[in-house]
Formats: structure tokens, sequence, C-alpha cells
């Protein structure tokens, strides 16, 4: 029996639903998009249409592949963040409303510097790099990603967000010392892998099952690039320069202590919008008068 677009979408919301996903409707809306092609305008006002048996099919795949768990925004090929809609796979993390309280605090240290030299460190899909770029005309922006096919995504997401005057993607590992061309930053923002080796294994399917656990395991405890990005990177700021890193939601003491460890001034963590500490930063010494 035909449906309408308006069958489509009430079924996939009711189904969702009893899956317990929160944004079911949301959800429902942008995957009955993705398989008709229409954008959320057209779709509102085709509601009552019936749609082809093609468009049916395709809506049907991507409801069933979902319903086992598979992300969203996988499904999609894109996600938005910040302001910005970015291609995604499973190459890369999918970009979280928490890790914007990152580009916040970035954004917030360069709003009065007419330039800056910004790396965005463990980029992934160069969600924060990129956003920074976008909201600060005056810096230029390093994508800094050691895994290929995610750098391969940073590239991408730099050409389709059309800031190509304003950033760049480099092979970069994190855990080694800067080359001597990546030097000079005013401020270098990292959201590295921080979940434990052996928690990976119990968080929730839709994350364990789909999402890059190169870019999950932050070792043993969860802290081994911490450690060493505070340590070897220190070197790649400038004098008065800022290091923030997002952390874990149990994390931001002991990555204080790291930063004091090493020197670093003015430490300081920052709540994200569900009350976690979420940011912990800080600065080199400035050079004396």
């Amino acid at each position: 029996m035909p449906a309408t677009y308006n069958d489509l979408y009430l079924d996939a919301r009711k189904a969702l639903k009893g899956m317990g996903v929160e944004a079911a409707q949301l959800e429902a809306r942008e995957l009955l998009c993705a398989a008709s092609g229409k954008d959320r305008t057209q779709l509102i006002h085709d509601l009552p249409l019936y749609a082809s048996d093609g468009v049916e099919q395709r809506f049907r795949d991507l409801l069933e592949r979902r319903l086992r768990g598979e992300p969203v925004a996988y499904l999609l090929g894109e996600w938005e963040f910040y302001g910005l809609t970015l291609d995604v796979c499973p190459d890369v993390l999918i970009p979280r409303p928490d890790t914007e309280t990152l580009v916040e605090r970035g954004i917030l240290f360069l709003r009065d510097r007419e330039e800056a030299r910004v790396l965005d460190l463990c980029a992934g899909s160069g969600c924060v790099g990129l956003a920074i770029a976008d909201n600060c005309p005056g810096a230029r922006v390093i994508l800094g990603e050691w895994w290929p096919d995610a750098l391969r995504v940073c590239r991408q997401n730099i050409r389709r967000c059309g800031l190509t005057e304003q950033a760049q993607a480099a092979q970069v590992d994190a855990l080694e010392p800067p080359p001597r061309v990546l030097r000079d930053f005013e401020l270098i923002l990292c959201n590295p892998p921080y979940i434990p080796t052996l928690e990976i294994a119990r968080l929730d399917p839709s994350v364990r099952d789909y999402e890059p656990h190169i870019a999950l395991d932050g070792g043993e405890d969860g802290l081994k690039f911490y450690r060493a990005v505070a340590k070897k990177w220190k070197r790649a700021l400038k004098p008065g320069g800022k290091l923030a890193f997002e952390v874990g939601y149990d994390q931001a003491q002991a990555v204080e202590g790291i930063l004091r460890e090493h020197g670093y001034q003015n430490i300081q963590s920052t709540l994200d919008p569900g009350m976690h500490w979420r940011v912990v930063e800080g600065s080199t010494e400035e050079n004396p008068a």
C-alpha cells in the first residue's frame, strides 16, 4: 500500500522512540530527508504526498540500520557542529555538543587578537579548528591529525566549509614532539582520545561498535595523550600561549595536575552545559619585560 511522507515519518518516529532515542523526531526527519533528497522545508511541504517506491525502500533501509544501532550521523554522512555542516564517516568521531565548550574557550581567548596561529591537535573531522576559523577571521588554523583516513576527512571539510584561505591539514603525531614547522602557536586546542582502554568495551554500542577506537583509546588510565601533549608540545607555544584540552567527565583534576607538573600557569577548568568539567587549560610563561 502506498505511503505518504507523513506516514513514513510517523512510523519512524514511533520506532525510534521505542528503542529509546531521545531525538526521535529529529532523526526521523533527517533520515527521510536523506532518503528523498529533499531539504527540511521541501519535506514539510510534501508530507501529504505519496513517496515513490524507491524513496520508501531507501528510507526503510536507513531506518533498519539505525534501529540496529548505527549512528544517524554516519547514515547521513554529515553532521552539524557550531554552525557548520561537516562530512563525517566511521573514520572520525561524530562531533558532539560537549566539544563546543572547547571551541568557546578558544574564541574567547582569540577575540582581541587581530591575527593568531592556532593548532587543532588530534583534529579528527576538524570540527574544533574549523569552528575557530569560521568565527575568528584573523586565525590561521592547522588541523593536526595522525590517522590518514581522518586527515582525508579534515581536508574535505576545509573545502566544504570554504575555509581554504584560513585552514590547512597536516599529518601530526600528538604523542611525539612537534616538528620545527609546527611552532609559534598562540593557541593549541586538543580533544584527544581519553577513554581508558578497558572501559571501551562498556561504552554504548552506538559508540563501541561504530566509532573509531583509535580516536577513543586514551591508554590504561585515559591520560596518555594529556601527558604527552602537555610535555612535548609546550615548546610549540609562544610565550603567553595557551593549551586547552577537552577532558572526560571525571578527568579535570588529573589533567590540571599534569599541566601544573609541566609548569603551565593560570590553570583553570570550565563546565559544559551538562555541568561537567569539560575543558582544562593553562598558559606558558610570558616573556620577561
